[in-house]
């Protein structure tokens, strides 16, 4: 069986020159992929030139295609993002949206592109707002074909109102913070491993 391949998809705002508190809950992940055997990439998606809109390739330009090629090679796609004002960021919306945009194409048994990979999220925030992103974007992954382990919502929130993020906190010595990064890591792979030995059976589940 060949290695499973995770790709995680930063929705951060800011581009990668700068740190992102997002990707650091996302190293945590990296570290048991690492144990696992599992191979991994992060994509920091405002590095990307991503028009808005409901289509595989927008032309002019547009960097969707080369992400999309990245998705469908992988088994696992976490997507993270920050919280803003309760909510997830608006380029998460936006990478969400080109998804869905993208989801009419077919794997090799005629499924949804999407089908035979499992999907988690990572949230970081110094306000709440975490459940309400992690449901958001957990349904309409599941909506287009992914698979939802249970419990892959890892985050971290500080407390109400301004505050010290993530790294600055040193968020990652949160108990329950741990405990979900775990179970996130674990189960998509565990869930990873079975579809590439026994994928999701074609029969009523084709785009026919």
């Amino acid at each position: 069986m060949s290695r499973v391949k995770a790709l995680f998809l930063n929705a951060s705002l800011k581009s990668s020159e700068n740190p992102s508190n997002t990707e650091a809950l996302w190293k945590e992940v990296e570290k048991i992929y690492e144990r696992e055997d599992v191979t991994y990439e992060s994509i920091r998606l405002a590095d990307y030139y991503l028009p808005y809109g409901i289509s595989k390739d927008l032309g002019e330009g547009d960097e969707w295609p080369y992400i999309f090629e990245k998705i469908k090679e992988a088994d696992i796609v976490v997507l993270g993002t920050p919280l803003w004002l309760g909510e997830k960021s608006s380029i998460a919306t936006k990478v969400l949206e080109r998804m869905y945009g993208s989801s009419g194409e077919t794997n090799d048994y005629g499924q949804a592109v999407y089908y035979n990979k499992v999907a988690g999220v990572v949230i970081t925030g110094n306000e709440d707002g975490a459940k309400n992103a992690a449901q958001s974007i957990l349904y309409r992954m599941s909506h287009i074909g992914f698979v939802i382990p249970p419990n892959v919502d890892a985050y971290w929130v500080g407390e109400a109102g301004p505050g010290p993020s993530f790294i600055e906190a040193n968020g990652i010595e949160n108990d329950f913070t741990k405990n979900h990064i775990e179970m996130l890591a674990y189960n998509t792979v565990h869930l990873a491993k079975i579809f590439k030995e026994q994928p999701i059976p074609a029969i009523g589940n084709t785009q026919e």
